[in-house]
């Protein structure tokens, strides 16, 4: 077989990782290969290889965000080091690919194709396996649809199966961000990293005046750059139902088999479609893992990178070369949040908790508001106004930390959020005992608007002795009914595993949108890429209103440090 080198860049950003393990072989490198879409559309393939003599099974990795930086490095040059055959390619449209790009209409097909021209190839031994996060992820869900016979193991870092959920909440408020940032991705990202860099840069500077826009149809194109017919499909599409989305979700169904492990972070936009994909998994009965760490959708890759390669490893050795020496003893490994815990954002050694399942078994504990901004384990008496704030789109209540696909995503101080007018809080005692919280989070809203229409965002956070106030999790939920009636909804607020120090109190924080992960709700009952008219909203919130949080009391204690 003839064979380059890895390209520099691939080696020179190897070179920069720390605690990976030592490589096992040199790598060369067949660039550019020409391999059939299902339409006979030439998409561009990158091979890396174990330079030796033997037969190793083979990785495919599928993007759409090109085969330069970082995936050369993390996917082609890492994993070929440790023995496997790595296929590089580029999604139809992108990276040089023919053929014109979508979100999800032909990646099943294409991925069929390539397993196809796999078992063409002289060095494929018929061990197949997948790995890769975001959209590198979706296109694994894509191919197990109807897995070739050769997919033996996956590995879903940080990934999607449903677009809908990315762009929409289930009450169809548009994940603003998202959509700018994904547009970002898709339309720069394959073209190599200064052009990447100049998009973000143009982005990051026009990033108010496209939020801001009325409409916001449209304005997007500015930032990014040009149009793009798929991102005004998502944008106008807020109905799960439509039949626009139709063939979207790739959510695994009753028939995988395929061992599949999972690994996302507290604060990755996409958490809440890993743990759905674990659930569907475990009732189909297929072996599946799940790594839960400190991370957010992009430093999973980046300071995460360890442990999430080493997983990965694990899994595609265990299932792929027979090899089960390093997979962990249960199905389930998460980080436990908490400042004395330490972690990503708070230093410190860090603290994992190893699970049979997830989320573990709980007894919910309930916590009310109070109209003295407290909150309290004791219900209310009657269903009184509790407080009201009024919320102006022409100043919208900003983002603060989260998860987003954003440097400033993750746990941050909510002070000067929490100071603004348009925000309230309802804080617990301060707690003599620490307090777990493992699972899912949830909030009980009862709700009134002057306008019948408003989003009501709702966040659990954890106070410190000095007073300091870091987000744990959040969601947000949509009011839509005739002004002055009372509106009741429940709202996930995703899932966590945080651990409440002594001395730290319970807060339940709550508003009406953050600005710009949500497009600001118009206030009128129209839809937010389309409206032109903004009103204030007054909303209040009354006493039968409730946080539900999963105490772990009955969980295990830590097992690992």
């Amino acid at each position: 077989m003839s064979f380059r080198r890895p390209p520099l860049s691939a080696r020179l950003l190897r070179a920069t990782w720390r605690g990976l393990p030592a490589k096992r072989y040199d790598v060369g490198w067949e660039p550019g290969l020409a391999v059939p879409g299902c339409d006979g559309s030439a998409l561009l393939t990158d091979h890396y290889f174990p330079r030796a003599e033997g037969d190793f099974p083979t990785l495919l990795v599928r993007s759409p965000y090109g085969r330069g930086l970082p995936w050369s490095a993390m996917y082609g040059l890492l994993f070929a080091e440790q023995g496997f055959h790595v296929v590089l390619q580029s999604c139809r449209g992108t990276g040089g690919s023919g053929g014109a790009f979508h979100l999800w209409r032909n990646e099943a097909a294409d991925g069929s194709a390539t397993a196809a021209w796999l078992r063409e190839q002289a060095w494929f031994d018929g061990r197949l396996g997948t790995v890769g996060p975001s959209y590198l992820g979706y296109v694994q869900w894509a191919l197990a649809l109807a897995p070739p016979p050769e997919l033996k193991a996956m590995v879903v870092q940080v990934g999607l199966h449903d677009p809908y959920a990315v762009f929409h909440t289930g009450g169809g408020a548009l994940r603003l961000e998202n959509a700018l940032v994904v547009g970002l991705g898709m339309s720069h990202q394959h073209r190599g990293v200064v052009t990447f860099a100049r998009g973000a840069l143009r982005l990051r500077r026009r990033l108010r005046a496209v939020t801001m826009a009325e409409p916001l149809r449209g304005a997007y194109a500015s930032a990014l750059g040009g149009e793009a017919p798929w991102l005004d499909g998502v944008l106008t599409h807020s109905d799960p139902e439509h039949p626009y989305w139709d063939g979207a979700s790739m959510a695994p169904s009753g028939h995988h088999r395929v061992p599949t492990g999972l690994i996302t972070g507290w604060h990755d936009v996409l958490a809440e479609q890993t743990f759905e994909q674990y659930a569907r998994l475990r009732r189909a009965g297929c072996e599946t893992a799940l790594l839960v760490g400190p991370w957010t959708h992009s430093s999973a890759l980046q300071q995460g990178w360890p442990e999430v390669f080493a997983e990965s490893l694990a899994w595609l050795r265990a299932h792929l070369c027979d090899d089960p020496t390093g997979l962990r003893p249960t199905a389930v490994r998460v980080h436990m949040g908490g400042e004395h815990m330490g972690g990503e954002h708070m230093g410190g050694d860090h603290r994992w908790r190893d699970l049979a399942d997830w989320p573990p078994a709980t007894e919910p504990t309930t916590w009310y508001p109070t109209g003295d901004g407290h909150l309290t384990r004791q219900p209310p008496t009657d269903s009184a106004a509790l407080a009201t704030f009024r919320h102006d789109p022409a100043d919208p209540t900003p983002a603060v930390g989260g998860p987003r696909l954003s440097p400033a995503a993750g746990p941050r101080d909510n002070g000067p959020l929490e100071a603004r007018t348009d925000v309230v809080t309802f804080t617990g005692p301060v707690l003599t005992e620490p307090l777990d919280v493992l699972g899912p989070v949830s909030a009980r809203l009862s709700v009134t608007t002057d306008t019948g229409h408003a989003d009501v965002f709702t966040r659990l956070c954890d106070v410190d002795p000095e007073g300091r106030s870091v987000d744990v999790c959040d969601g947000l939920g949509t009011v839509g009914t005739s002004p002055g009636a009372a509106t009741r909804l429940t709202v996930p607020m995703s899932a966590t595993a945080h651990r409440f120090a002594p001395g730290h109190r319970v807060r339940w924080q709550i508003s009406a949108g953050a600005h710009p992960r949500y497009a600001r709700n118009p206030g009128t009952g129209a839809p937010p890429v389309d409206a032109t008219t903004f009103v204030p909203v007054r909303l209040t919130l009354h006493a039968d209103s409730a946080l539900t949080l999963p105490d772990s009391a009955t969980s295990p204690p830590p097992v690992a440090d």
